[in-house]
Formats: structure tokens, sequence, C-alpha cells
């Protein structure tokens, strides 16, 4: 299990309690998600983007995105989220804290809230504690959104440009040709295309930079971000309070 901080000062075991009714509905939905063919799954996200236009909220939908997701993960990569795991999403995206054990798998936790608020159009970010994990984790998690239709992107550094540096999209029909496992299917672009992506993951450092090259540009046209929307934060207490410079 997990630990909550944030919210109110309700134990952490009445908090938990509070989130099962959401995980009931959404185990709920599971029969009626295992039915989809795989474009009838895909086009799940073109239908929640048009009810939240029409001004349904993403906690409305939360329960249908978090079931598409895990059937998702389930048909590309053979996982399914686990209750913990939905639990641990829902407070993700509440914008909360959530200490998860090693093994409860924290990275397939992600998707969730990821792919709920990347619905918006807006923008995601997931702040990873090295460049390792940024290049990572969105390849071993790309199908997942690529089978609903949504883009990831990374922006590892790699060769140093004018454009900042070089970011990496997930494209499984790209063949890199460069040997490693968790190279293949990385289509070079560029920082700002990797920004334009649904989701983006990164280190707090490359997001930090770019964050300052933007307000210091004397061009927008040199600006590679767009306006900020939503953020998961990998490995918290180290990367706010252990490493804080400022």
């Amino acid at each position: 299990m997990f630990k909550l901080f944030g919210g109110s000062g309700d134990s952490n075991e009445k908090v938990i309690k509070k989130l099962q009714p959401i995980v009931d509905r959404i185990n709920a939905l599971e029969p009626d998600f295992k039915v989809l063919t795989d474009d009838e799954l895909r086009a799940k996200t073109d239908d929640f983007k048009a009810r939240l236009k029409d001004g349904a909220t993403l906690d409305e939908l939360l329960p249908e995105a978090f079931a598409a997701v895990r059937e998702a993960a389930w048909r590309t990569l053979g996982k399914r989220h686990f209750d913990v795991q939905l639990m641990g999403g829902i407070v993700l995206h509440q914008g909360k804290i959530a200490e998860m054990k090693t093994g409860e798998g924290k990275t397939l936790v992600a998707t969730l809230p990821l792919y709920l608020n990347s619905l918006t159009g807006e923008g995601c970010h997931l702040v990873t504690v090295n460049d390792y994990l940024a290049r990572r984790d969105p390849y071993w998690m790309g199908p997942v959104f690529h089978a609903l239709g949504v883009s990831v992107a990374s922006i590892y550094p790699m060769q140093k440009t004018d454009d900042h540096t070089p970011s990496l999209l997930f494209d499984p029909d790209y063949d890199s040709g460069v040997e490693g496992d968790t190279w293949k299917h990385f289509k070079p672009i560029t920082r700002q295309e990797a920004y334009k992506a649904d989701i983006t993951y990164g280190t707090s450092s490359e997001f930090g930079f770019d964050y300052l090259r933007d307000n210091m540009a004397v061009d927008t046209a040199r600006c590679v971000q767009r306006p900020l929307n939503y953020a998961i934060v990998d490995e918290v207490d180290n990367l706010l309070i252990d490493e804080a410079r400022t």
C-alpha cells in the first residue's frame, strides 16, 4: 500500500477508504472495455475530449479514462493496474503526494493521471530524477499511450544544437537502427515539437532551463514550452527538498 500526503488532516487509512468507491467504479467498467476492439478503444480518447468540450470535468471522466488505460496496458504490455495502483493514480491526479513501496509500479501508475490530464490538449509533464529514466519510462509506457492515440515525447539531451537540444518522440513504426532496448522506436524531433506532444518526460533541470530560456528569449519563435498545465514529479522529496537550490 502507499501513504498519502496532503489534503485534509484525516488519517491515511480514512483517505484511502474514500478512494475505494472510485476504484470500484473503475473495476465495474472493466468488462465493458474488454470487449472493445483496438480501434474502438482508441476512439475513446476522441470521445473523452468531445465530452470535455461539452462541459464534462476530468473528475467525471476519471473512472472511464482509467479503465481505458488499464485495458491498453493489458493489451500492449501484459500488465493490469491493481487497485493500489488505481488509488495512486487518483491521488496524483488530485495534485497530492503518494508514497509507494518498491515494486508497486510507480511507472505504470503514472500512465493513469497522465492520460487523463492529456485529454485537455494542454500537455502534461513527467519530471524524472535522471536522464536515463527520462528516456526509459516513455519508451516502456509508449505502447500504452500509442494504443490510446496519445503522443509521448522525451526531452532527453543528446547532441547540442542551436535549437537547444534534440528530443525524442515514441513511434512504434519508426526504426532508429540504434542498438539498445530503449532507443529503437524513438524518432528525433525538435525540443519545441517535444513540448507539443500530449505527454512529455524529462528531468527537472531540462524543464527548468527551458523555462528560463523561454523567459529570456527576445523572439517568441525561439520559445519551446507551452503554458504549463499539469505535472507529476517523481521522487518529489528528493527533488524539492534534498536537491533544492533556491
